[in-house]
Order: structure tokens, then sequence, then C-alpha cells
């Protein structure tokens, strides 16, 4: 294994002529340090995790110049980006920070690096065209960066960093040239988390260094957030999904919201809440809804641009000055300015493309996060949509990302007072699992759901105290998928005809096994460094390696069969069970254990020989999962 050697101080005598104009916050020298800490103990592979506004660049870039050459011949570093915004942005931070490198940027048509520099800034799409890439020897190089590191594991960033390092393999099809290069590879973004390792392992050994938005928050280095969720009737159930992303595609997902009327919803919620906001990011589905919500704004006498994939690079430079200078007061886009867009004067951010995935979530209120004091921005609104229905799980809300159903939100009130929403918290962790479908079927009972033209707001003032009322180690709020707590730290997710995924708690980590039905295969999945992470990682390996995404619908808590009448042999095994226990006196464990695994109010009912009759096949399912497991308590 190679084995670096790191130097809190630069190098290269070039490396010395940093800026000492600019002076490091304690988190990013937190974050060098364990940076350094694990290059230094032979981790050659490791992300860094750093929401956006923490100047991420300035720490990547600082890294480098820290950095010893595993080599006297490698002195050169690389960085990867994926677009031409993020690419120039990287390069005027590094001419900042560091004068007497030479920098060079590698995109297109219009730059061509000489691959000599100390420091090369390069788009992966360039990079792909192999008489641009060869120019690279990693021999030469002392490090590769990969910033939005979340794209890592696709073929295309594997198919580059392979190259550099022996333990990352090509895509399949790819020819292979054996090679020992261990560059490290360092990735950075706003959206890793830790249950992202499993889907990064191809890529990153270790997340060495994790920083949440809401501690940011609280320590001032980010702004405040005031939220504001939008409940309207969005049909969302209609909408396909991508299977191999996992999120709401976007040619259906157009159908939903690019309609007249919710158009206008939008620009009449934005009038109604924001309109004082002096410069509001949109975001929509597609291009034709980046148009029409224009439009529309239009209509209303309000000053929107848009700014697109085919808005000309010169045209778009334009609008964003424009706007950052605070010229017009809303600017609409479509999967533009998730990503690298440094514009802190934003105070209000509009979601009008609901999402699946938490990082394409985070990326677009983390636009809003920045602190802006040079324009008097006292904190950023994010508002968001949340379907009245409520029959689409796994739909990124701000309550859902707080562990919070929004439909359990009191749709008459304009705001929520503190005290409320950690009262709703704590009753949401006490619930079982089988409560939220509960709850969908009374709104659809008593015809609750408003029409299209009908919306209600729930808002919250401060969205760290929102987050600190939610139980970290709460599964139920950590997964929409049927886990049993089994005992004190070991939990179980039946995977109908493949096995059983465990959970469990090891000193100071959590281990994720699978065993199959028939015993004869068992193998770690996972490692994780808490119990969120360990479950979403198992839901990832779940859903990648056992079942398709359409087929995980199954093991929802809420999926449909759950609430059929459980079988014959279900409640003959469980009725004989209890009736062991009567005999022997030492029922009280057993019964309450089954009310435990009950929905709603008939968990305060007693249970009995006749009552078992009642059970559903997901409230049976839990109590057999929970004997065959070893806990008769736990809820």
């Amino acid at each position: 294994m190679l084995y670096l050697r790191c130097s809190k101080l630069p190098l290269a005598p070039r490396a010395r002529l940093a800026s000492t104009a600019i002076t490091l916050r304690p988190y990013q020298e937190h974050c060098l340090s364990s940076c350094l800490e694990a290059l230094g103990s032979g981790v050659s592979r490791i992300g860094v995790s750093l929401p956006t506004g923490s100047g991420k660049t300035t720490v990547f870039i600082t890294l480098l110049s820290r950095l010893r050459a595993t080599n006297d011949d490698a002195t050169r570093a690389l960085i990867i980006v994926n677009s031409i915004e993020l690419a120039r942005q990287s390069a005027a931070t590094a001419k900042l920070l560091f004068p007497g490198w030479s920098v060079e940027i590698e995109q297109g048509a219009k730059h061509i690096a000489s691959g000599l520099a100390d420091l090369t800034v390069a788009t992966y799409q360039t990079l792909l065209n192999p008489s641009r890439f060869e120019k690279y020897n990693p021999r030469l190089f002392k490090a590769v960066v990969v910033d939005e590191a979340h794209h890592a594991a696709a073929p295309s960033y594997r198919r580059l960093l392979s190259r550099f390092h022996h333990e990352i393999h090509p895509p399949k099809g790819d020819e292979h040239r054996p090679h020992n290069h261990s560059v490290p590879i360092i990735g950075v973004s706003a959206t890793f988390n830790r249950h992202d390792q499993l889907a990064l392992s191809a890529v990153f050994e270790k997340i060495v260094y994790h920083r949440d938005f809401v501690e940011m928050i609280d320590e001032e280095w980010l702004c405040g957030v005031r939220l504001t969720s939008v409940r309207v009737k969005l049909d969302l159930d209609t909408v396909d999904t991508n299977p191999g992303a996992g999120d709401f595609k976007s040619k259906s997902l157009a159908k939903v919201m690019n309609t007249p009327d919710m158009n206008e919803i939008v620009v009449k919620v934005w009038l109604d809440r924001a309109q004082k906001r002096k410069s509001t990011l949109v975001f929509c589905v597609d291009l034709r809804h980046v148009q029409e919500l224009t439009d529309t704004f239009r209509r209303f006498g309000i000053d929107a641009r848009n700014i697109h994939s085919h808005t000309p690079a010169v045209e778009r430079r334009e609008l964003v000055t424009a706007f950052r200078a605070g010229e017009f007061p809303v600017l609409i886009n479509c999967a533009v300015l998730t990503e690298g867009a440094d514009i802190p004067n934003i105070d209000c951010v509009l979601l009008a493309r609901p999402t699946k995935s938490r990082n394409v979530f985070m990326q677009m209120i983390g636009r809003g996060m920045r602190l802006s004091p040079a324009t008097g921005k006292q904190d950023c609104l994010i508002i968001d949509f949340v379907d009245s229905a409520g029959r689409v799980d796994s739909v990124l809300s701000l309550p859902s990302l707080l562990g919070l159903n929004p439909l359990d939100m009191d749709p008459d009130k304009h705001e929520m007072d503190l005290s409320e929403l950690k009262a709703l918290a704590a009753l949401k962790a006490d619930r079982t699992p089988q409560l939220q479908p509960d709850i969908r079927e009374m709104g659809e009972v008593t015809n609750a759901t408003p029409a299209a033209t009908s919306v209600s707001f729930v808002e919250h003032d401060d969205i760290a105290k929102v987050f600190d009322s939610v139980k970290l180690d709460d599964y139920r709020a950590i997964s929409p998928y049927a886990w049993v707590k089994c005992q004190p730290d070991v939990y179980i997710l039946e995977c109908v005809g493949k096995g059983t995924v465990r959970v469990s708690r090891a000193n100071d980590k959590y281990i994720g096994e699978f065993v199959s039905r028939d015993k004869a295969i068992k193998y770690r999945m996972l490692s994780a460094e808490d119990l969120p992470s360990a479950l979403r990682a198992a839901d990832q390996y779940i859903q990648r390696k056992l079942y398709g995404y359409t087929e995980m619908a199954n093991l929802l808590r809420s999926a449909a069969w759950r609430k059929y009448p459980a079988s014959k042999s279900q409640i003959d095994l469980i009725s004989s069970r209890l009736e062991k226990t009567i005999a022997s006196g030492k029922d009280a464990p057993f019964k309450a254990m089954i009310a435990a695994s009950l929905s709603g109010l008939r968990r305060s009912e007693p249970v009995t020989l006749e009552s078992l009759k009642a059970l559903t096949k997901g409230e049976a399912s839990i109590i057999l999962c929970k004997l065959i497991h070893g806990n008769l308590v736990s809820p």
C-alpha cells in the first residue's frame, strides 16, 4: 500500500507565494487535518462533504498545496469538474490563493491545456476525448480532485479515474490496461452523505470529513433559513419514475407541474410570500416549463428572466451577472444552476420541480444558503410544493428532509410555533411503522385533498431547531421501508424471496449483512458510522443488487399487501406462541410486543387470541420477524 508523506506546509516554492489575504475558517482547517491524516495513514481515495457556501474550492486547492509528492516528479495536480463555470471558478480561486502557480483550463475548443501546468482544471467531458486525456501522465501527478464528486461512481468518471489509481476499475467493456499507479483521489461534494459510501465505494475508500448544513447555519457560516411548504394537489402518483436514477422522469413530471393552473399558483405563492425578497431563484422541470413559467411571471408584471442549457455562454454570463447585481428579482432555470453557481445574494429559492433525489434537493436549496452581508441578506426563504394526496413515498420536501411527514403539518396555520413542531416530531418518533398509511387513508375518506387551485402553507422560522427535534436513531424517519427493530441495536428487513438484511451495531460502527433465504449465502454488505447512514446504504444495496426499483415498492411500510388480512398460517403460528406464554404465565412481554406492532389506536386494545384474528399481513410480519430475530418487546 502506498503511504503519502503529508505536511501542513506547502511543498513547492511556488506554493509559498499563497495570498495571505484569506484566512481559513476553523472547520476548513479541521477538514484539511482530517484529509491529511487519512492520506498519511495510507487511505488514498477519500471523500469530503461540505455544504454549498462553505468554501469547498478554497479547501481542496489549499489541500493540494499541503500534499507532498509521492515521487520527485509528481508535482502536478488535476481538478476534474463537470462544467465550464466550475472550471473557471476553480482556476480563479487557485490563481488568487497561489499566484505563483501555473494554472490552465482544459475544456472544449476554446481552452486547450498543455498538461504541464502545476494545476490543470478540466471538464470530464473534454477528458473523455482520448487525444486530450493522453497528455496527463499519472506518474507526474500528486493528486486528482473530483469536484461535485457525487457523480464519481458514473462510468464516465471511472473511465478517467481508473488511469490514475489501480484500485478503481473502468466500466465494463472498456479496455483495461493494468498498472500500479496510486495517485491520491480526493472527492469533494456538497451532497455527499455517509450513506453514499455504498454507491461510491467503487471510487472512494472513505468519506473522511462531513459537515452538515444545519451545523453551518448554527455557527453562522451559512445564512438562516425560513421554510414554507405549499400543500397543493399534484397527483404525483401518476408520474413515472426513472428506474436507474430513482427520480421522476422529466417528461412525465412536466405534465403535472407545467399546467396553466399550477404555473399561476406558483406565481401567486411568490407574490404572497416572497414579493419583498430581492433575488429569487426558481427551479423548473424542463425547458418548456422554464419558458411558460417565465411568461406567467411576466403576465403578472414581474421582471422574470430565464437561463437553461440552450442559453448561449455569453448571454448566460450576462444574465447571472445582472441577477447577482440585483437588476431583476426572479431568475428561472432548469438544471443549470444546481451545481457550482456562486450567487450569494439569492434570498429565496422556489422549487417548482418535486424530486425524489436528496442530492438534487440539497443542491437546489443550497443555492440560497451563502452569506451576503453586502446586500443586506438576513436569511433565505425556501418554498417547496407538497402533494396533498401524499400517495408517493420518498418525495423530498423540507419537512421530510427533517424527518417529518409534510401531511402531519397543520394546513390551517400560516406559521407553526416551534413548541408545536417539536411535539409533532416527538409524536412521529413514537409512532409505529404502519401509522403513516393510516393517516393517508383518513385524508382520503374525509375528502380533505385540496383542488389544484387551492393551496395552504406551513412555515418554519428555524430549520436548525426543527432538525434537532427529530431523533437521529428513529429508524422509521430514516427509511420508508419496513425495517423492524428486533433488539436495541439490531434492525431487520425481510426481502421476500431473497433473504434477510440485518443492520446491527458493533462497537462504534453499524454493520450490514445479507443472509440468503436458504442461509447458504452470508456476507457483509456495508460498514457505517451511524444508523441513518447504515439503513440508507442498505436500502441502496437492496435496490441495486436484490430488487429492481419497481419491486422495492413491496418493501415499503405503506405497501398495499401489508394492509390485507393476515394468512391463516401467520395467525396460527402467533396464536400458538401466545397460548404457550399464557400457559407458562409469561405472556405479558409477548402481549406487549404484539401491541407495539399494531397500527394506530389498536395498540391500546387488549391482546387476546380472538384479537389476533384481526391482524393484517404487515402486523403479522413484524411480530414474526421479532420472534425469529430475538426480541419480544421492542416496538
